[in-house]
């Protein structure tokens, strides 16, 4: 029954097509839904009642639970105010994992705090079973000088060669903010972002269901990274653009035969269990203790370390290092 919703975008009310998923066979539910901020989706007002809408968020995460595997995820995202309630009604049904707070700068709301990130609720259907990948980013670096931004308290001889294990907030993935960028939606979300969460959360072949998909984000992260689709969404024309995105990308986001998230042509995120096979595709010295992390950098132009995972750049010839001075 599932095989025919695979790796499409269907228009309809996502309770309606929801109840039409068995029980139990989705690797990975991604919400991201209306925030009741009246903001003007095509189809569908802004704008319910704070109960009713409470209610309804209910019966959509209701249906996201009983669809998933006990192996798979759920993963809701909206502004604090709203994740703040849909605990009360995750944690009778889910195992807790991560609130993932993901750096977003919005604009100010007067006599408060600044909002500074969106929230993404990361439960599991069965914490026994439940399949979660760690994943790593690359070291931060300053732009000029690619140096490391952090000195690691003396701690440098034991870092990972491509970049630390990701924490639960996330400052490296930018909202899209300029309209060239964006289609035609209120809320779209970067790509890179999705890609992180499906690397996080699945294995290639796996299946990522999102009742809210828009304009594809969701669906074009599975599709670049091996994995099943499928998408609801009210709109018609929403539908018309996911399916036009979905056309100018192909399930090639990987390095040999590993499944990496790129952005702007370098890996943003990769699974730690991935990185054997990963290394191999490196130039880097072989006695990492002899590193001064913070005064590295690549004769290449003075290119990031993570460059020779670029598809589109030529791999270094060799690695030079400034050793630090008397300060």
């Amino acid at each position: 029954m599932l095989k025919k919703y695979l790796n499409r975008i269907i228009t309809g009310d996502c309770l309606s097509l929801l109840q039409k998923i068995p029980n139990d066979s989705i690797d990975v539910t991604f919400a991201d839904p209306p925030f009741n901020l009246k903001k003007k989706y095509n189809g569908y007002q802004d704008n319910l009642e704070f109960k009713d809408y409470l209610d309804w968020c209910d019966k959509w995460i209701g249906e996201m639970i009983r669809i998933t595997k006990p192996s798979g995820s759920i993963l809701v995202h909206n502004i604090p105010k709203w994740l703040s309630f849909y605990t009360r009604f995750l944690n009778e049904y889910a195992d807790f994992k991560h609130w993932i707070a993901w750096h977003a700068p919005t604009s100010p709301m007067g006599k408060s705090l600044q909002p500074g990130h969106y929230g993404i609720l990361f439960y599991v259907k069965d914490l026994q079973q439940a399949k979660i990948n760690e994943i790593r980013m690359p070291h931060e670096r300053e732009r000029k000088s690619d140096y490391l931004r952090k000195d690691y308290g003396g701690k440098k001889a034991g870092l990972h060669p491509f970049g630390p294990l990701t924490s639960d907030v996330w400052t490296d993935i930018h909202r899209i903010k300029h309209n060239k960028y964006r289609d035609e939606h209120p809320c779209q979300l970067p790509v890179a972002l999705l890609e992180r969460l499906v690397l996080m959360t699945t294995d290639e072949g796996d299946v990522v269901l999102d009742p809210f998909v828009g304009t594809g984000t969701t669906a074009v992260a599975a599709k670049k990274l091996g994995r099943n689709y499928i998408g609801f969404d009210l709109d018609g024309d929403y539908k018309e653009i996911s399916e036009n995105n979905l056309k100018k990308v192909k399930a090639d986001s990987h390095i040999g035969k590993t499944w990496v998230s790129f952005h702007l042509g370098e890996v943003r995120t990769l699974r730690d269990k991935d990185w054997l096979n990963l290394s191999s595709h490196f130039e880097i010295p072989t006695n990492i203790k002899d590193i001064d992390f913070v005064k590295i950098k690549l004769e290449a132009k003075k290119t990031p370390l993570t460059l020779p995972f670029s598809r589109h750049r030529a791999r270094p010839k060799s690695i030079s290092i400034e050793k630090p001075g008397p300060n």
